[in-house]
């Protein structure tokens, strides 16, 4: 919730995602928000919602109203940007999204999907560490 009032991703500070790509990326977690994601597309790296909209009471994944689901325009995105190879799905509701309303509709090849850990608080079977050594395997990103 603290994410979509603030209009920014990853606003809720206890979430890992900003220190887990600091950490990969070479860059302070502490930075402004829009320099942050300066630093992601400097390394080649774009960020985007799975979902368009969705119903979600709370801020667990796991509460997305079923029915409520519109899924963002990946075939567009991935034709804007013939270059993509990867994608990584924060966590497995994010690839199921994508696997259940986008991926059936996409003709694409030549790009990999990968689940990462998700960075969420809840996810609380891997420490940070392990959460950053996770990501940076998974995105090919060397220390």
């Amino acid at each position: 919730m603290l994410s979509l009032k603030a209009n920014q991703y990853y606003a809720h500070p206890r979430n890992a995602f900003w220190p887990i790509m600091a950490s990969i990326c070479g860059f302070s977690p502490e930075l402004p928000y829009l320099h942050r994601v300066e630093q992601l597309q400097a390394a080649d790296i774009a960020l985007w919602d799975v979902l368009h909209t969705c119903v979600r009471p709370g801020s667990l994944d796991s509460a997305i109203e079923e029915g409520s689901r519109v899924p963002n325009d990946f075939a567009a995105f991935f034709q804007q940007h013939p270059h993509i190879r990867l994608v990584g799905f924060n966590g497995a509701e994010a690839e199921k999204s994508f696997n259940v309303y986008i991926l059936p509709q996409l003709n694409v090849s030549g790009i990999h999907f990968v689940r990462l850990p998700s960075s969420s608080p809840a996810h609380a079977a891997l420490t940070l560490a392990q959460k950053i050594t996770a990501w940076r395997e998974a995105l090919c990103i060397k220390p």
